[in-house]
């Protein structure tokens, strides 16, 4: 018999919905909210309000797409966390509700968990996942992790950010070049025309696998101040190599660190995710290093590096299948534990 999990997604400003059939993905609704764009990040009360307006059409949208009846769902897999309060409030809520009405188990998700198991979602097109043991690159807005994965219960953080995160420094360096919010794929897309070797800025390197990107945010700043005394018109001028020299020096950071830890743990199966796994250089570099060395590498496909509940539902089925359930008494921690 068919496991099915429903899997809910709502920890920052993206409500989402996906149904699972034995890690097989029939649906994977997200619904983005354009609200935050005009204020240059994520308001937090506009967020939940609008995952109560989102939540019930995307989840009953995902069912129709899916191809199956409400009666057919074996569990409702929920994000309990990290993330804002209220926004996880809405889902785990809806989730509840939604396994008593049925009469069907709960479960309960790490958010980072789901981003870093995003490789085991079986789709048409993609069914290659990474052999235990791998380790995962995790970077996005707000983490920047290095995690030994041994199984989808075991995993460790190596390595992680002691300040910034890289997701965060692209967004505040895009913020000040006045390209919007989210800054990361805008600063992607102008990269790509542009210099990497343009300019040169600071790469802090702290001991160990840890990352830092708070000095190289630092210096860009400064570095920008300085121009535009003298040249009012130096980032409309030079936008496309500020671009390609800041993504360079991201990456680069990120490269180094990761193959520190593959040759320290002496593992070649090395994954990305999270949102900053979309970045086009990111991926490249993956590619083109993993070849030098050996590596087996997986990136997951584009609609999985953003948050969805594709990646929640995939660790609701392995968790189903050893009946690691959660109860109604629980509750949303925006600071939850990896």
């Amino acid at each position: 018999m068919s496991t099915i999990i429903l899997g809910i997604e709502s920890s920052c400003d993206d409500t989402s919905a996906a149904i699972i059939r034995d890690e097989w993905l029939l649906s994977n609704l997200i619904s983005t909210q354009k609200v935050h764009e005009e204020y240059g990040g994520v308001v937090p009360e506009l967020a939940s309000r609008a995952h109560q307006v989102n939540i019930i059409p995307v989840v009953d949208r995902a069912i129709k797409q899916a191809n199956i009846t409400i009666e057919d769902i074996s569990a409702v897999a929920f994000t309990r966390g990290p993330g804002l309060l209220g926004s996880l409030l809405v889902g785990s809520s809806f989730a509840k509700g939604f396994a008593l009405a049925q009469d069907i188990p709960l479960i309960e998700v790490n958010h980072l968990h789901g981003h870093i198991l995003s490789h085991f979602i079986k789709t048409s097109a993609h069914g290659k996942h990474p052999n235990y043991p791998f380790l995962c690159l995790l970077v996005s807005g707000g983490h920047t992790q290095l995690v030994l994965v041994e199984s989808y219960k075991k995993m460790s953080i190596v390595g992680k950010t002691i300040d910034d995160a890289a997701g965060e420094a692209f967004d505040k360096c895009a913020k000040v070049m006045g390209l919007g919010y989210p800054g990361g794929p805008v600063v992607d897309k102008l990269a790509v025309k542009g210099n990497k070797d343009a300019f040169e800025f600071a790469k802090p390197l702290p001991h160990g696998l840890d990352f830092s990107f708070s000095g190289l945010k630092t210096s860009f700043l400064y570095f920008l101040r300085d121009q535009l005394k003298d040249s009012p018109n130096f980032v409309e001028e030079n936008k496309e190599d500020l671009c390609a020299s800041l993504q360079h020096t991201i990456v680069t950071i990120l490269m180094d660190k990761l193959v520190n830890a593959s040759r320290k743990y002496g593992i070649k199966e090395i994954a990305i995710a999270g949102g900053v796994a979309a970045n086009s250089a990111l991926r490249s570099a993956i590619l083109e290093t993993g070849k030098k060395l050996g590596w087996n590498t997986y990136i997951p496909e584009l609609e999985f590096t953003t948050d969805n509940a594709a990646m929640i539902a995939i660790v609701g089925y392995f968790k189903y299948l050893e009946k690691d359930f959660a109860g109604h008494d629980l509750i949303p921690q925006a600071r939850l534990p990896f």
